[in-house]
């Protein structure tokens, strides 16, 4: 096991280079859940989950239990998910709605903001001084909670920054996804895709904006594609939907490099930014017209020319403005990983346009679509390789020293960069010896 404190842990990482222990070692994953996980800003949900009082979501910051839940005033809060009695989650994992907490074992009620209601038969701790008009027996809200345009943030620290700060440099694609809306607003449609992945959280985290895998890794799929389309599609005739997303992943090296990657603060990245494997799809009729009744033509055009690839909010939450899609990284262990894939749609915007997100989703973002299990494939070669003791170090070195300053503190570079990864890396070397120091 290895050391994970102070200058031990710090040692790790290397402004070229991270050691192999950090994807391998079980010590190191567990204080990744204390330090990192249980200490940042964490995506717990979105609005649309909880459309009306009583609608509460359940889920997890790191590993703790925690639910975000609607207040009658239309309010949003998040409580540890957690009977002050035994200690019994309240809700299970997912979706529901409640008037009122009641914990299953002992049928103690809370209210929706967590305060106790009624504790039955307690006039058995009157002796104890304990009771309803003490703090211990209420549902505690989580140390820092808020809200972005509808998504929802928590973190179990008391202090650190505010959350729009904390956002630096990557707001704008949250912005940019919501703008794309003609009334402004996403909602969620479904359930997620949920899968696990016996690896380690990190290797799906860094793959998001690694610009030089997808002509490698993805080429069967996509060639695949275009030979089927090359034999059943006449010339001049439009491709199928499931063409046009599945093409571009094996675009040559020259239209990823110069697609170009940003970093900023607190480990946070996007690749893309005026072009990106989105930015030729067919148009989608009736949706330009919508969003120009709204913005206007000149703003309608300056929201559609953003189209930022990726989006790591770090460290859980990834994004696809362009196509509505969200991915939500849920680490179990050292060597295993739950990924949830979400779409949303666009209030206001055309059917089609939600088709050809949910389209996307299944086609690239499920286990069993045609572009995740290359992925999936890959990082099990990682995991695996990385147990050989014969190299110690992962290479992060190209283009290290020419990324160029940015706004809003952040940097910029060509596509083919390791930059965001030795970006994310910085971040995760100060978290992790922050607690320590």
């Amino acid at each position: 096991m290895t050391d994970v404190e102070g200058p031990a842990i710090a040692s790790l990482i290397q402004p070229d280079r991270v050691h192999r222990t950090i994807y391998t070692d079980a010590a190191i994953f567990e204080a990744e859940m204390a330090r990192i996980f249980e200490r940042t800003w964490i995506y717990i949900g979105h609005e649309s989950q909880i459309p009306a009082a009583g609608g509460y979501y359940a889920t997890t910051i790191g590993r703790r239990p925690v639910v975000m839940v609607r207040q009658r005033d239309g309010a949003i809060v998040v409580l540890h998910n957690r009977c002050a009695h035994k200690g019994a989650l309240l809700v299970p994992r997912g979706a529901g709605n409640v008037k009122a907490f009641r914990c299953a074992y002992h049928g103690w009620c809370y209210h929706l903001d967590g305060q106790i209601m009624t504790i039955p038969r307690e006039s058995g701790y009157a002796a104890s001084g304990f009771g309803k008009h003490r703090r211990e027996a209420n549902m505690p809200p989580v140390a820092r909670y808020g809200v972005y345009r509808g998504f929802v943030f928590a973190s179990l620290a008391a202090e650190g920054p505010a959350l729009e700060d904390w956002l630096v440099g990557v707001g704008g694609s949250i912005d940019n996804m919501i703008d794309r809306s003609p009334e402004g607003a996403l909602e969620i449609v479904a359930p997620p895709l949920r899968y696990r992945m016996r690896v380690n959280w990190k290797f799906h985290v860094e793959n998001l904006n690694d610009l030089l895998h997808p002509m490698v890794a993805h080429q069967s799929a996509t060639e695949a594609g275009r030979r089927t389309a090359s034999r059943h599609v006449e010339p001049g005739e439009k491709a199928p939907m499931a063409i046009e997303i599945l093409a571009p992943f094996s675009n040559s090296y020259d239209f990823f490099e110069e697609m170009g990657l940003h970093a900023f603060p607190y480990g946070h990245s996007y690749s893309g930014g005026r072009t990106s494997i989105h930015a030729a799809y067919s148009d989608i009729p009736g949706y330009h017209e919508a969003l120009e009744r709204t913005y206007g033509e000149a703003r309608t055009q300056e929201i559609l020319s953003t189209n930022r690839h990726n989006t790591v909010v770090y460290p859980s939450l990834t994004l696809k403005g362009a196509i509505q899609t969200i991915r939500v990284v849920k680490p179990i262990a050292v060597d295993c990983t739950e990924i949830e894939s979400w779409t949303f749609r666009l209030k206001g915007a055309p059917d089609e346009l939600l088709r050809r997100s949910v389209l996307y989703n299944n086609l690239i973002n499920s286990s069993a679509g045609l572009v995740q299990p290359d992925d999936h494939e890959a990082y099990l070669r990682l995991q695996h390789g990385l147990l050989s003791e014969g190299l110690d170090w992962v290479s992060m070195h190209r283009h290290l020293g020419e990324e160029q300053q940015d706004g809003d503190g952040g940097r910029s570079a060509t596509g083919s960069s390791d930059m965001v990864f030795r970006n994310q890396y910085r971040e995760w070397q100060r978290l992790m010896t922050e607690e320590a120091a």
